[in-house]
């Protein structure tokens, strides 16, 4: 990507700090699901819904719309009004964020576009990148309604993963962008390196997912121990639902050995990609390998301690940042 180097650094710096808004908004979506709060907020209003609640009579309002949904009945029976405040606190601040991550988005894009400092084949792509921002309001609004269903006492993990994958992947094309404008320069691809360092963010990637099934599933709450489950590295029931594809999406024992796997193949793929790359792009091999390791250790502290909310909230954000050192190692691998 080749961009006017009177602009490129400040192009470069708005696309990183749109990126470090993403990885807020992913800690704060976190946040929400650990806590419950992900249901309180029973409207979608993405104009209207820009400011909180001002008056007693609004607040009452709110509160009478969450104790006819499954969650509060099955959930929060008996929660009061202050209850009610304080988780509707972290789900208004998450939607507010992705409100202003819109903005931070939209408005230097016009600037720079006005002003001439991005090039013209750049610009349908950015502009892609936005619609499937506001797409992905959407799409969270899909993953919420699905927790007042009737019995309903969560989101359906489905959903879930499918709102926290489109996270990442609007994450990981904004970081893309910003390291190509910040170094467009080639360099010769060493094939072995780039493909060491794919398989790495790919690996991860899934890897993430399938923790996305964990948390969705509460399946951390059970199999507390490391590096077996119940005395086996394969649990009992892995395969009890059929068709069998639905142990992959369903059974709780499956979910939770899927991540292990899974987390154990990311970690190895990425200290192989850090061994590989280590004398082109030393200190991208150091954090790749540092990252997962950190992150690998976190997922088995999480784990044992039975998903405290403080350490699974770091978990969560720290496989952002493991990912973040995977694509800029990849990226490292084509780039000067």
């Amino acid at each position: 990507m080749l961009v006017a180097s009177r602009h490129r650094v400040r192009i470069a710096t708005w696309l990183f700090i749109v990126a470090a808004m993403i990885f807020v908004m992913i800690a704060l979506g976190g946040a929400t699901r650990l806590t419950g709060s992900g249901l309180s907020i029973m409207e979608w209003a993405p104009i209207m819904g820009t400011l909180p609640p001002l008056s007693d009579a609004e607040w009452q309002r709110l509160f009478g719309l969450y104790q006819k949904i499954p969650q509060y009945e099955l959930v929060n029976k008996g929660m009061d009004l202050g209850g009610f405040q304080r988780i509707f606190l972290l789900e208004y601040l998450h939607r507010l964020w992705g409100r202003l991550l819109g903005l931070a988005f939209l408005l230097p894009l016009i600037g720079f576009t006005v002003i001439g400092g991005i090039p013209r084949r750049f610009i349908p792509a950015l502009g892609l990148l936005f619609l499937l921002g506001g797409m992905q309001g959407a799409v969270g609004w899909f993953m919420v309604a699905s927790g007042f269903d009737a019995d309903s006492r969560a989101v359906a993990p489905v959903r879930l993963v499918l709102h926290l994958m489109f996270a990442l992947m609007l994450y990981a094309a904004v970081l893309w962008i910003a390291l190509g404008v910040l170094r467009p320069a080639r360099i010769r691809v060493v094939p072995r390196a780039r493909l060491a360092t794919g398989l790495a963010v790919l690996l991860i990637a899934l890897a993430i997912t399938a923790g996305g099934f964990v948390a969705g599933l509460h399946a951390g709450l059970i199999y507390n121990s490391f590096p077996l489950m119940d005395g086996r590295l394969v649990p009992d029931g892995y395969w009890q639902m059929q068709p069998a594809w639905r142990n992959w999406l369903e059974n709780l024992a499956a979910v939770q050995f899927n991540h292990r796997a899974l987390a154990t193949l990311a970690v190895l793929g990425a200290m192989i990609a850090a061994a590989i790359i280590r004398r082109t792009t030393p200190r991208s091999a150091l954090a790749l390998v540092g990252a997962a390791l950190l992150q690998y250790s976190l997922g088995i502290a999480t784990l044992i301690l039975v998903v405290p909310i403080p350490l699974a909230i770091v978990h969560q954000a720290m496989a952002v940042l493991l990912l973040t050192a995977a694509i800029v190692a990849l990226h490292a691998q084509t780039h000067a």
